[in-house]
C-alpha cells in the first residue's frame, strides 16, 4: 500500500503532500522521544501530537506519513512546513487504534 492509497478512505483527509511512498507498517505513539527511537522507517505513524516536533521526528525517522487521529490537526503554519519538508500528513476523527487498524488491514 502506498501513502497515496490513503486517499481512498473517507476517514482520512490529506493535509499536505501526497506521496507514492510504500507504507510498510503502522506505528502508534504519542511520546515523541519514544517515537524518535522506535518509529520504523516506512511506517504510517498514528498520533495525536500535532506540533512542530512531530514533523521533526517524522523527518528523522523517515516514516512514510503522519496520521493525526482523534480529530487533532496541524495549523496552517505546520501544514506549510510539512509541505516544505515533503512530509505526508493526514487527519482523521477516528481513535488511534481504529485508524491504525484500518491502515494495517489494508497492507
Amino acid at each position: 500500500m502506498k501513502v497515496s492509497d490513503l486517499n481512498k478512505f473517507d476517514e482520512f483527509s490529506l493535509l499536505s503532500d501526497d506521496k507514492d511512498t510504500e507504507i510498510t507498517g503502522v506505528f502508534c505513539c504519542d511520546l515523541l522521544s519514544i517515537a524518535m527511537g522506535k518509529a520504523p522507517s516506512g511506517s504510517a505513524w498514528v498520533t495525536v501530537m500535532a506540533n512542530v516536533n512531530t514533523l521533526a521526528v517524522a523527518s528523522l525517522t523517515d516514516v512514510a506519513c503522519i496520521i493525526l487521529a482523534e480529530g487533532t490537526t496541524f495549523d496552517s503554519t505546520l501544514i506549510d512546513k510539512a509541505k516544505e519538508e515533503g512530509i505526508a500528513v493526514y487527519k482523521t476523527d477516528l481513535p488511534i487504534f481504529d485508524a491504525a487498524l484500518l491502515v494495517k488491514n489494508s497492507l
